[in-house]
């Protein structure tokens, strides 16, 4: 749920962090999904902490639940929760338990609807750019596609945070660098299992993608979502470098490992045109890194709100919303992942400004927003458990399927 006020420059300024000791009150629970409340500091695993507390934000006091994350401890790891699929989704919970988790977060904004192209599938699949166990699964779909609210400037769908192999987290860019080698000449890849292509491209679908329609990659433009699905397409299948099919329509189905599917729009279904039945094409892709020279073992996107300890100018300061944020401190050894609570008591939550100042309080320097409303969602699993516990509340009374999240994992 959301709330917008306006508020005074002293009531943006400040931000109290009061502690939690014991339980959530019962009476401001009432209806809820059950959340165990948890005292400050338990230790979920060697290296990962739990703790509650409320923070006085300007719609009146929320409650949050953060997770620390020593990167430091080699025991510890983070990576992508993801159901499988990029073009799927699942609870926080079930790819939880499903991956051996024992913590985890909802993750980035995703194509939750299709309302304004009737009879086309919503994919579920993620706005920014994906890297699993050190795998790239996507890029990122253009700025006029995404979902969720409006970027801070000079922030766009290829911002993402991250864990290198160094197991340090940080803040970076991820773009796609690719290519399609056709007896035509070579093609420029501008898009890799995105629920959206930008206008008159060419983009690549791998076993990735699930089965999920390509359709809704050709609906839209790079500065209206809603706009119309292209009526311009042309899809053709390569299998072990070879184009084995081709068709005027985006088509469905699982994608087996050894078939890239290229999509073209407009210019680009033009330039596949081109190509014949029996033709050898090679697919490369790649994501680019704009600032680390050390490879991701992990990265979801979301957009940026502090940075090197300042918040982003032109941060949202009027909608107070549940949210979900992950930051890092001591360079990117410790990672701070946070999400808010959705009961009824506290679901006026904070606005994004301060949210930034939040994670700053908590000594983040650095802090990176994701999905939040219905899809945040915190969960961690007790020793000796076989399954995670929600430990907010959901918004919308019920955990919603989302398309990744972070997971907090432990060989120790």
């Amino acid at each position: 749920m959301t709330r917008r006020r306006r508020r005074s420059a002293a009531g943006r300024a400040v931000l109290t962090v009061v502690t939690a000791f014991g339980v959530l009150a019962g009476a401001a629970l009432a209806g809820a999904t059950p959340a165990d409340a948890a005292p400050v500091g338990k230790r979920i695993v060697p290296g990962v902490t739990y703790r509650q507390f409320d923070v006085e934000a300007g719609a009146g006091r929320t409650h949050a639940h953060l997770l620390t994350v020593d990167l430091g401890n080699p025991h510890v790891r983070v990576d992508l929760l993801h159901p499988g699929a990029v073009a799927a989704r699942g609870t926080v919970s079930q790819m939880a338990d499903s991956s051996g988790a024992v913590a985890g977060v909802n993750g980035d904004f995703f194509n939750i609807t299709e309302t304004q192209h009737p009879g086309v599938e919503a994919t579920g699949a993620s706005v920014g750019p994906a890297i699993a166990d050190g795998q790239v699964l996507k890029a990122a779909v253009p700025k006029g596609q995404r979902f969720g609210p409006s970027l801070p400037p000079g922030t766009n769908t290829q911002d993402v945070i991250g864990v290198g192999t160094d197991r340090r987290a940080r803040l970076d860019r991820l773009s796609l660098v690719g290519g399609v080698d056709t007896p035509e000449g070579r093609l420029t890849l501008q898009g890799l299992n995105q629920y959206a292509l930008p206008e008159n491209s060419v983009g690549a679908f791998t076993s990735k993608w699930g089965s999920a329609s390509r359709r809704r990659s050709v609906c839209g433009t790079d500065s209206q979502r809603s706009a119309p699905c292209s009526t311009d397409t042309y899809e053709v299948k390569v299998r072990d470098g070879r184009v084995v099919s081709a068709t005027d329509s985006p088509g469905s189905g699982a994608i087996p490992a050894d078939t890239t599917v290229l999509v073209g729009r407009e210019a680009g279904a033009q330039q596949l045109r081109k190509v014949s039945v029996g033709d050898a094409v090679t697919v490369t892709h790649r994501l680019a890194a704009a600032s680390s020279g050390v490879p991701y073992a992990f990265a979801i996107g979301g957009f940026p709100v502090l940075r090197d300890g300042t918040a982003l100018s032109g941060l949202d300061n009027v909608t107070s919303a549940v949210r979900t944020v992950v930051g890092f401190k001591d360079g990117g050894r410790q990672l701070l992942i946070l999400a808010l609570d959705g009961a009824a008591a506290y679901r006026s939550g904070m606005t994004v400004a301060e949210e930034a100042g939040t994670m700053r309080s908590l000594g983040a320097s650095d802090a990176f927003n994701l999905d939040g409303g219905g899809s945040t969602e915190l969960v961690t699993r007790d020793a000796g458990a076989s399954a995670v516990t929600v430990r907010n509340h959901p918004s919308g009374g019920a955990e919603r399927p989302v398309a990744n999240g972070i997971g907090v994992f432990s060989a120790g």
